[in-house]
């Protein structure tokens, strides 16, 4: 029988049912943090990413390019006056 939670069908119905209980306990502080170090994750993600293609790029030129396929290119020549160029969009 699939669960109800077809995506988790490696999981058991009640481990899945323990961790939507953890999940709820959580306080709106903890719940934020937890999205702020994801957010952070997939920032450096990017900047990784854009290290592998840009070896000679310094830190400002890492942070805008990621900054562009996060943002878009537009958004980012309005706000720090930077083309990414065709390769960033």
């Amino acid at each position: 029988m699939l669960s109800r939670y077809g995506w988790m069908r490696d999981t058991s119905p009640e481990a899945f049912e323990k961790l939507i209980e953890l999940e709820r306990r959580k306080s709106p502080a903890q719940k934020l943090e937890e999205f702020f170090e994801m957010a952070e994750m997939l920032i450096r993600a990017y900047e990784d990413q854009v290290r592998r293609e840009y070896p000679d790029a310094d830190d400002r030129e890492i942070f805008l390019r990621a900054a562009a396929r996060r943002l878009g290119p537009e958004l980012v020549r309005k706000a720090y006056g930077w083309d990414p160029g065709e390769d960033d969009r």
